[in-house]
């Protein structure tokens, strides 16, 4: 298994698609630079990130496992966009765009997310949902 620890803002290599299908948790920070943040994310069957909106922040998602959706919009009640993704797909969300993943499939949705700048403290690990929406670090 791969070193699932945030490596700071060193110079660091890893195989991105075995980190993100071997990661058990919610959430986890590989890498936090100045500019740029690596999580890798697994989504239980029938879950959902959640909707959220990022101030100041691109994202950009790719999907390495499993089946889902995104929604998108520019206000939390007008989320009008949707696309179905897969394997391979990347989502590319605008800063303040609200926005949500959810997966549709029959195995946990495995991805990565790179956030410009960086979204979450570093180091951070989100077991679970649960975890990520008790933090209070997390907006």
């Amino acid at each position: 298994m791969p070193d699932l620890t945030d490596h700071g803002s060193n110079p660091y290599v890893l195989d991105i698609e075995d980190a993100t299908l071997s990661n058990p948790n919610f959430r986890a920070t590989l890498w936090t630079g100045a500019h740029i943040q690596l999580t890798v994310m697994s989504i239980p069957v029938g879950q959902t990130i959640g909707l959220e909106q990022h101030h100041g922040i691109d994202q950009f998602i790719r999907v390495e496992q499993g089946a889902g959706r995104v929604r998108m919009g520019p206000t939390e009640d007008e989320v009008t966009f949707t696309a179905e993704v897969k394997a391979d797909s990347v989502i590319f969300v605008p800063a303040g765009v609200w926005h949500d993943v959810i997966n549709t499939g029959t195995q946990d949705l495995k991805l990565y997310t790179l956030y410009g700048p960086p979204d979450h403290v570093p180091g951070t690990v989100h077991p679970t949902k649960l975890d990520a929406e008790n933090d209070p670090n997390e907006h």
